[in-house]
């Protein structure tokens, strides 16, 4: 067997942490410490890989007590029409969050 090269190893990392958070999201209703776990997991094989988390899955967690957000549950989503934006307060830690859409 050969050696695994850069890219071979971002691709496995990219496609890890597309899994955990798949996870994370299946796993909530039944046990939100273990998304928590897979939030984790998804920040920790980014940060050794230097692979970023997809923005998709950016607006997923909180970067306060990086805990995973479900909404409705673990936080609340409102929009702000007059700024255009969509806020999301993390129930957690009372963190807020503010996406531009529009």
């Amino acid at each position: 067997m050969g050696k695994i090269s850069k890219k071979e190893m971002k691709d496995i990392a990219e496609e890890r942490i597309e899994r955990l958070f798949v996870m994370a999201e299946k796993k909530f209703l039944l046990d939100s410490s273990l998304s928590d776990r897979y939030v984790e997991l998804a920040r920790k094989i980014g940060m050794k890989y230097n692979v970023s988390i997809p923005k998709k899955y950016r607006m997923r967690f909180c970067n306060s007590c990086k805990s995973y957000l479900y909404p409705g549950k673990s936080c609340s989503v409102r929009l702000n029409s007059v700024h255009k934006r969509i806020v999301v307060k993390c129930s957690s830690c009372g963190n807020i969050r503010r996406f531009p859409y529009g």
